[in-house]
């Protein structure tokens, strides 16, 4: 290459002892060539090999964070997955619950109204006992001062009359007819 440069400088390259736009100066040429194998084994030997070791680290290090995004990206997919199925579950758990509590409220509802209608027939009895009660002692009141009546009215008629023997069966027979009724 650096004949071909040299070549075409001298054809173009007149008697003219100035230098031309497209004169090329022979030692000159010799030095920038030198030096440009120099520059280029001293690359070559020195940092050919950290370049290409750094470009190899790196693109090692995106071949890793790329195999990690993508481990990352399944463990994200794994785990929405099981979040959907957690979340699923707690729903169907959810509604488990909310449907064995209806069902203990209208168990207890039942229980509630059985007893109270058991309570309400525990007072409805005790009342019609208590009713029958007062009323046995309101009648068995009313024969006592039906007789206490009936003596008074037997003292007068004895009063009256001195035949006390039959007074006594009138008034015996008056009262066994009150107890009878």
């Amino acid at each position: 290459m650096i004949a071909n440069i040299l070549a075409f400088s001298s054809m173009y390259s007149g008697d003219e002892g100035g230098g031309g736009l497209l004169s090329v100066n022979e030692g000159l040429a010799f030095w920038v060539g030198l030096t440009f194998l120099i520059l280029v084994f001293v690359l070559t030997k020195f940092a050919w090999k950290p370049i290409i070791a750094a470009l190899n680290e790196r693109e090692k290090n995106i071949k890793d964070s790329l195999e990690l995004a993508e481990k990352s990206k399944e463990e994200s997919k794994r785990l929405l997955e099981e979040n959907k199925s957690n979340l699923h579950k707690a729903e169907e758990e959810s509604r488990k619950i909310i449907n064995e509590a209806r069902v203990f409220a209208e168990s207890l509802k039942n229980q509630i109204m059985d007893d109270s209608k058991l309570q309400s027939q525990k007072i409805i009895a005790s009342a019609t006992e208590e009713i029958e009660r007062k009323k046995e002692e309101a009648f068995g009141e009313l024969k006592n001062q039906v007789a206490e009546i009936s003596l008074q009215i037997a003292e007068k008629v004895i009063k009256q009359n001195l035949n006390t023997q039959l007074n006594a069966e009138v008034i015996d027979k008056y009262i066994n007819e009150l107890q009878k009724n």
